[in-house]
């Protein structure tokens, strides 16, 4: 006799494998609806599983009961009356197959007795096998606690705040032992708002210390706020720390870009002017040298432009060896995941960058912080929630974020 299981979507699906397989004289020994385990069970759909046998007819002097992989018949519900049932049913349709398509010649009834009663130990020592580990279950499961309830509303609010389920799924797999050891749910909710915070890190802002002057670069798509937020930045450190600033722009496509960094350079009183090339960049900082921070406006370009990408990469490259540069990478909070990933790897190419992301007033979902944290590596730096100058931009701040993501204010 040949034992094999199969599974499918529902019971017919799995029977018609087993017959197909077997053909129709396949008996049916269980079926088991196969529920989903862990903590994401609610977002899993159900299977079932079928437990078949066929006699082969053609070693009958010697009947194999091994299966092609271990049996697991599942605890009932009900336990005494069912399971007994359970056993019945399988024994009996065992015998009908073995009794069905077994010739008289080729098995003698002795032989017919024995096989049943060796098939009717095993089934019997796997059902008390069973029947003694449903004893050990405690009463009040993961499943039906609180914590898991609190889980997947976490899980839940997560995905709503646009949480990549990849990222999802790490961060409560990793609180996962926490919450199956009883514990509250106030414990639960502090073990991933820390791991959270954790996952975030530091910002990484300017680094004010070192060679003076440092060049900042600001790369990044079109319509993203690069200008702005290089006003926003130099305004900070001019008034609030007393730095001496200038401005450098590259952007040259766009002439209200222009027009606009000259009017913030204006107003803080600070040094401007347009270079077109490296060579350029770098008799223009020999000039104003004498300044703390030097901020340089690149091109917004699509990330798919090649041309424009490699005239950016060119001009960060070719800046003197004596300067020390940053790179800040600006995107968009509102910008949708897909187009993130293409473009934090397109701007890879370029440099090696730190993370601003602006127009967090235009959105009430931030997962794509997180996710793009996680997906590029990239230390975050700034955020930027509006356009009022220098007022509406400040430190990443890591525990603000992620009470949004987990629900907060």
């Amino acid at each position: 006799m040949t034992i094999k299981k199969f599974t499918g979507k529902t019971k017919e699906e799995a029977i018609a494998k087993a017959k197909e397989e077997f053909g129709e004289g396949a008996v049916v020994m269980n079926v088991k609806e196969v529920k989903p385990s862990g903590f994401f069970q609610f977002f899993k759909s159900v299977t079932y599983e079928v437990t078949a046998a066929i006699e082969e007819k053609e070693k009958y002097a010697g009947i194999n009961l091994t299966a092609d992989e271990k049996i697991m018949i599942p605890p009932m519900p009900q336990q005494s009356v069912i399971q007994g049932n359970a056993k019945t049913t399988v024994i009996s349709s065992a015998k009908q197959q073995i009794t069905e398509t077994a010739p008289a010649s080729a098995v003698s009834s002795e032989d017919i007795e024995k096989r049943l009663e060796n098939l009717s130990n095993m089934i019997e020592k796997k059902f008390q096998t069973e029947e003694s580990k449903e004893k050990d279950i405690p009463e009040k499961t993961v499943q039906n606690s609180e914590s898991f309830k609190f889980m997947k509303m976490l899980y839940r609010t997560l995905l709503d705040n646009e949480v990549n389920e990849k990222y999802v799924n790490q961060i409560l797999e990793e609180a996962e032992k926490i919450a199956n050891s009883n514990n509250s749910v106030d414990v639960i909710l502090s073990n991933v708002y820390q791991k959270m915070i954790l996952k975030f890190g530091e910002p990484n802002c300017i680094d004010i210390e070192g060679k003076k002057p440092k060049v900042i670069f600001f790369i990044g798509p079109t319509g993203v706020g690069k200008t702005t937020t290089i006003a926003k930045i130099a305004s900070k450190y001019k008034v609030e720390q007393d730095k001496k600033v200038a401005f450098l722009t590259a952007d040259t496509y766009r002439i209200a870009a222009t027009e606009q960094l000259h009017i913030y350079a204006n107003i803080l009183d600070a040094p401007m002017s347009i270079v077109y090339s490296a060579e350029e960049l770098n008799q223009a900082i020999e000039k104003v040298s004498d300044n703390d921070l030097i901020f340089v406006d690149t091109a917004g370009f699509s990330h798919r432009n090649e041309t424009q990408r490699m005239d950016t990469k060119n001009l960060i490259d070719g800046l003197d060896e004596q300067y020390e540069r940053e790179v800040f990478l600006v995107l968009s909070a509102t910008t949708k995941y897909k187009d993130l990933l293409e473009i934090v790897d397109s701007y890879r190419e370029i440099a090696e960058y730190k993370l601003i992301f602006t127009k967090l007033d235009e959105t009430s979902s931030y997962g794509n912080l997180l996710n793009i944290r996680l997906y590029s590596g990239a230390d975050l730096s700034y955020i930027a929630n509006g356009q009022n100058v220098p007022d509406d931009i400040e430190e990443f701040n890591a525990q603000m974020i992620v009470k949004q993501l987990l629900g907060g204010k």
